[in-house]
C-alpha cells in the first residue's frame, strides 16, 4: 500500500479522559484500503475506547477522527455510512429470524441485489442451515457469524471489530479469517482488537501495542522485531512482552518517534 492511497481511518491526537484518569493518551494512526491492522493490549489498554470513539459511541476529550475523510463529529452519518462495526458482544433482534436480519440491513442501507448477495454469503459464513432460526435460538458464534454477514452484505469502505471470533470452533475461525482476507484482497479495510494474539498475527498486516492507553508500537511485526531487538522469528506473544515489560516506553525508531507505518 503506498503512501498516496487515502486513508479510510485516520486519527489524530486522540485522547480519552474520565476525571483524573486517562484511557487513551495522544494516539495517532492510519489505516488504508486493504490493510488488516489488529491492536492488541492487557485489559484496560485503550482498545475498546478507541474503537467506540471512531465509531462515534464515545466523544473525544482531544484530538480528531475522520473515516473516510468524514470527521466521526462534525459528520456523524456521513461516516457511519463508511463502516461496519461489531462489537465484543453482540445484540440481535430476537425475533428475527437470520434472513430477516440480513432483509432489514439491505432495506436499510439501499443494498441493491439483496437477496442474491444475502443467499450468498450465508453460504459463504455456513449459516445456511440455520436462516429460518431466530437469533435468539443462535449460539454465541452462529450470532458472530451473523453479524459478520450483515456487515459483509453492506460492502463499507471498513469493517471495525472488537474481539471478532468469540465463540466460533475452529472451522469458523478458518472460514472467517479466510473470508476477511478475500475482502481485503478486494480493497476493504479491517480493524480490529483482539485477545488472540495468533489470530493477530497469523491475519493482520499492521500491529499496534497499546499499554495504559499509550500506543507503545505501530507496524508490521518484522518492523517492530527489528525496532524491539528481539529475534527475527519471534512470536507476537514474545514481542508484547517484549515491548510492555521490558521497554516501559514507546518503541522509537531512529528519529526518536513511535514506530509508524512505513
Amino acid at each position: 500500500m503506498s503512501d498516496s492511497d487515502p486513508s479510510v481511518i485516520e486519527v489524530e491526537n486522540f485522547a480519552k479522559t474520565y476525571g483524573d484518569f486517562t484511557a487513551v493518551r495522544d494516539l495517532s494512526f492510519a489505516v488504508h484500503p486493504g490493510e488488516i491492522v489488529g491492536l492488541v493490549g492487557a485489559n484496560g489498554a485503550g482498545k475498546t475506547t478507541t474503537l467506540r470513539a471512531i465509531t462515534g459511541i464515545l466523544r473525544p476529550t482531544r484530538g480528531r477522527l475522520r473515516v473516510a475523510g468524514y470527521d466521526i463529529e462534525k459528520e456523524p452519518v456521513a461516516a457511519k455510512r463508511q463502516f461496519a462495526y461489531i462489537p465484543d458482544t453482540v445484540h440481535p433482534y430476537d425475533l428475527l429470524t437470520v434472513t430477516e436480519h440480513l432483509h432489514f440491513v439491505s432495506l436499510a442501507y439501499g443494498v441493491q441485489d439483496a437477496e442474491t448477495k444475502y443467499a450468498a454469503l450465508l453460504d459463504e459464513l455456513e449459516l445456511s442451515d440455520k436462516r429460518d432460526e431466530l437469533a435468539s435460538s443462535l449460539s454465541r458464534g452462529m450470532l458472530q457469524k451473523l453479524s459478520l454477514a450483515c456487515a459483509f452484505l453492506r460492502e463499507p469502505r471498513v469493517v471495525i471489530l472488537d474481539e471478532p471470533l468469540t465463540g466460533l470452533d475452529p472451522r469458523g475461525i478458518r472460514n472467517i479469517k479466510a473470508s476477511i482476507r478475500r475482502r481485503a484482497e478486494a480493497g476493504m479495510a479491517f480493524l480490529l482488537s483482539s485477545h488472540l494474539l495468533v489470530l493477530v498475527e497469523a491475519l493482520c498486516d499492521l500491529v499496534m501495542i497499546l499499554h495504559g492507553g499509550q500506543k507503545m508500537a505501530f507496524g508490521s511485526l518484522d518492523q517492530i522485531r527489528a525496532l524491539a531487538s528481539v529475534h527475527s522469528a519471534a512470536s507476537l506473544e514474545d514481542v508484547f512482552f517484549a515491548v510492555i515489560e521490558e521497554g516501559k516506553a514507546p518503541v522509537a525508531n531512529p528519529t526518536g518517534t513511535p514506530v509508524v507505518r512505513l
